[in-house]
């Protein structure tokens, strides 16, 4: 995710807490084991003391001292063992205990950005756009299917718009349930205000807070992010880019609202194509019908939705209306 500076410096802050505050636990053990463990830390001492010693007959030319070492710190690890043992302890317990046992709390294995770096991004950003405050109303616990009625059928599902929305609602539940196992995509298609991006939240929540990266854009925003990094070819642009193409879950919302030209239609393509080849999920949702969005994306554009996307049409009336009358 591109960043500002004081954004970066912000989050590595938290960062350079967590490492404090993994010493200081790692510390507070240590005296608990000091004291109940007296002999450990005589241990320690025997070891220090005999490895200064081998180092300087190392020095001397004495062949002998790394073997001798090696042999002495293996009896030494072996003790320790049974020490702590003795007194209901396990060598884990003399290690730091990280946030996270992937990086250290540092945010980064190899150079490159751990996955709880790249969700913190991710959370930074959302709580700074305010996008987190929307799902703390609209997701799973949230969601009713009062305002969908069971008296009237959509002729092209055959089904009602309750029953429309108890299987579009079903699917995503399983959706997030399998996000882990299967690749999956979905596209909520349907007129105003039938709760398509409600669904999409609810999804977006759920799958945050099992730690997933989820990055959610209006149409308009996604084709000005993928216009940046192709005509003005910044770091942060390019990054923003590279954000689309792999962040676990992509939210496209309102697709059809922004102005389409031959740009939108070929880099909708490129960002689709290109998460399928990465087998990362991609969520829209569009006012437009099948027809319609044949007639403004392409052929190609149809046929990597129609042929990739799990295809739920919402129906009824708008749900925001009812609650303004109500």
């Amino acid at each position: 995710m591109a960043l500002t500076n004081s954004q970066y410096d912000q989050i590595m802050r938290t960062y350079e807490a967590k490492q404090r505050a993994a010493r200081l636990r790692l510390e507070k053990k240590k005296a608990s084991i000091d004291a109940a463990v007296p002999a450990l830390r005589q241990l320690e001492e025997q070891i220090a003391t005999f490895s200064v010693q081998q180092a300087h007959l190392l020095l001397e030319g004495d062949e002998n001292a790394l073997a001798t070492l090696k042999d002495q710190l293996a009896k030494a690890h072996k003790k320790r063992i049974s020490l702590l043992a003795q007194a209901g302890f396990t060598p884990e317990d003399l290690e730091p205990d990280y946030e996270c046992p992937d990086c250290h709390d540092t945010g980064y294995i190899g150079g490159k950005r751990c996955h709880c770096l790249k969700q913190a991004i991710i959370d930074l950003i959302y709580t700074q756009s305010n996008i987190k405050a929307i799902l703390e109303t609209e997701n799973f616990d949230t969601l009713t299917l009062d305002y969908y009625s069971d008296q009237s059928i959509d002729p092209s599902t055959g089904r009602s718009p309750l029953d429309n929305a108890k299987l579009a609602v079903n699917t995503c539940h399983t959706f997030v349930e399998q996000f882990d196992h299967t690749f999956e995509n979905l596209f909520f298609y349907g007129s105003t205000g039938v709760g398509k991006t409600f669904l999409s939240n609810c999804v977006a929540k759920a799958l945050m807070d099992e730690g997933h990266s989820v990055l959610y854009f209006t149409s308009f925003q996604l084709f000005n992010i993928l216009e940046e990094s192709k005509f003005h070819q910044s770091a942060d642009a390019k990054q923003q880019a590279e954000d689309l193409f792999s962040c676990d879950l992509l939210i496209i919302d309102d697709l059809g609202t922004e102005l389409t030209n031959s740009f939108s239609v070929s880099q909708l393509f490129l960002c689709l194509n290109e998460r399928l080849l990465r087998k990362k999920s991609t969520i829209i949702s569009s006012n437009l019908d099948l027809n319609k969005l044949f007639d403004t994306y392409s052929e190609r554009n149809f046929s990597r939705i129609i042929s990739n996307y799990k295809l739920l049409k919402l129906t009824g009336a708008d749900i925001r209306l009812q609650k303004r009358t109500q």
